[in-house]
């Protein structure tokens, strides 16, 4: 059965712009805190998950934990739902402890990666399921879920089960079903991971959309990295259980703080450097072509062998190489349709740059060839180890 998301999602009208009390409550809302996490540790036997984790989730904020497998980032979320205890530290839900609070007692949902919906139910019997637990009143339940029900356009089907639907559609009643008990804070565990590319794309759209409509608070948790750049309000980088760095997507993208976050998050060039001088987040460092160039730093940043980062799309090639251009030569190239790719070489190091297809004809700078390339100064940055 063809995914309604699929054939119409795209072609709906914009909603319009919110009003700018709305804009400026928002704003508001943001600046409180939904959840605290504090030194929070977790071992399972000799292997440490997560080591003393540190850092607040605001509220009404599309947060999102990125990170390899085995980072720590669903054994946090599982600790924010109630399935786990931490060892150590201590995590509030607005202000309120909540490590001591069974899951079915906190107002916090979560969607999973396998939807989990009970395929003996139709759909308005999966989303009233959970209302019916908590006691509310039967006139209530039929309103809460017809409404739900429509925000994810799923009206239609309400009678049908979850074998009758496609996958995107499942992921949208259980969507509705975790969000129809109102809760404070949404946890969403990998839950596109499952969809086809196309129809992840357009629920990434929905669940923007969503988490804006309702105001409440989504954590979500993904290794992808384009999902995260696309949805978050502010990303949490996790790697060997710790926090790497926490910023908005362009800061984690733009100026990450070190080798793993730049070399996780996107694709990236290390290129060896040495610091000449460092001080006030900027630094002056002599690069593998000969340039002496001033690029920002983190701090920490000292004096000697450095590293780097210059992303493949901030290397200009040929009439739209900068002035301290350097001459490299291509070793290889791949065409991926709306940009090429290229493997240059200058000096004895190599690096990637990616230039985008302008024109029908695509990039025609033959392998083997002699090339000006070179990046601004403001594209590059040097890393902590």
């Amino acid at each position: 059965m063809p995914d309604q998301c699929e054939n119409g999602c795209r072609n709906r009208p914009r909603r319009a712009r919110p009003p700018l009390r709305t804009i400026r409550t928002r704003s508001r809302q943001m600046n409180q805190k939904a959840v605290e996490v504090i030194g929070v540790s977790k071992n399972f036997g000799s292997y440490q998950a997560l080591k003393s984790i540190s850092f607040d989730i605001r509220s009404n904020e599309f947060f999102t934990m990125l990170g390899p497998s085995g980072c720590g980032k669903t054994t946090l979320l599982r600790m924010l739902a109630g399935f786990e205890s931490p060892d150590t530290g201590s995590i509030l839900l607005n202000g309120r402890e909540v490590v001591e609070i069974p899951p079915h007692k906190r107002r916090v949902n979560t969607v999973f990666q396998s939807y989990a919906l009970f395929p003996h139910m139709t759909l308005e019997q999966n989303v009233a399921f959970g209302l019916e637990n908590l006691g509310w009143q039967r006139s209530r339940i039929r309103s809460r879920v017809g409404e739900m029900l429509e925000r994810v356009h799923m009206s239609q089907f309400a009678t049908r089960k979850p074998a009758q639907l496609s996958g995107g559609q499942r992921q949208r009643v259980a969507l509705a079903r975790a969000l129809a008990p109102e809760p404070e804070v949404l946890l969403l565990d990998e839950p596109l991971s499952a969809l086809d590319l196309k129809l992840r794309q357009a629920m990434r759209d929905e669940l923007r959309m969503l988490q804006r409509d309702t105001g409440i608070t989504f954590v979500f948790v993904t290794h992808d990295q384009e999902e995260a750049l696309d949805m978050s309000d502010r990303i949490a980088v996790l790697g060997g259980g710790e926090v790497q760095q926490i910023g908005t997507p362009t800061e984690i993208y733009e100026e990450p703080v070190n080798r793993f976050v730049a070399d996780f998050v996107g694709e990236t060039n290390f290129l060896p450097v040495e610091v000449l001088e460092a001080a006030g987040g900027m630094a002056t460092v002599r690069t593998p072509f000969g340039q002496l160039i001033r690029v920002s730093a983190p701090a920490g940043v000292t004096k000697g062998a450095a590293t780097l980062s210059v992303r493949p799309e901030k290397i200009n090639l040929g009439d739209q190489a900068p002035a301290t251009a350097f001459p490299a030569q291509v070793v290889n190239k791949n065409y991926m349709g709306g940009y090429t790719h290229y493997l240059l070489s200058a000096n004895g190091t190599e690096f990637r740059a990616s230039r985008r297809n302008a024109s029908r004809e695509g990039d025609t700078i033959p392998v083997g060839g002699t090339i000006a390339a070179g990046f601004a100064e403001t594209s590059a940055r040097v890393l902590l180890a």
